[in-house]
């Protein structure tokens, strides 16, 4: 029977050694390890420079039906934050639970407020009664 890759018969080391120490002894390199902190702050950083392109490209003429995509995803998210808050055991998580399923209504709710503002913008008005439009007409 052969050794793993990397690995030899009959050394002193303990079941849980540092991969570090292993990956230089073999490679002869000393490679660091990155902090998964870093990684997910390099990811949250990028995803807040492309998100702020995309919005701020976005043409006005879509602008309205990817409110109301957005709308949806945030809906997603309420129903996401309502699971959490019914399936926690401790009162932080209940009550971090509640405060996101406040904190996505008022998304949700304001989101739908604002894109029927925006499509009431592009409907055509009524002459009011007494105007001279509607004297024209008649």
């Amino acid at each position: 029977m052969s050794a793993p890759a990397g690995e030899e018969w009959g050394t002193d080391e303990p079941a849980g050694a540092d991969i570090r120490q292993r990956h230089q002894r073999t490679n002869g390199t000393n490679m660091e390890v990155v902090n998964h902190t870093v990684i997910n702050l390099i990811i949250f950083v990028l995803s807040v420079y492309v998100g702020y392109h995309v919005v701020w490209n976005v043409t006005p003429a879509l602008h309205t039906p990817l409110m109301s995509v957005t709308n949806a995803i945030s809906a997603i998210i309420l129903v996401g934050a309502m699971l959490a808050a019914s399936l926690t055991a401790t009162p932080l998580g209940r009550g971090m639970g509640i405060a996101a399923v406040t904190l996505a209504s008022v998304n949700v709710f304001g989101g739908f407020l604002v894109t029927r503002r925006m499509l009431e913008m592009f409907r055509k008005k009524e002459p009011k009664p007494g105007s001279a439009d509607s004297a024209k007409k008649q």
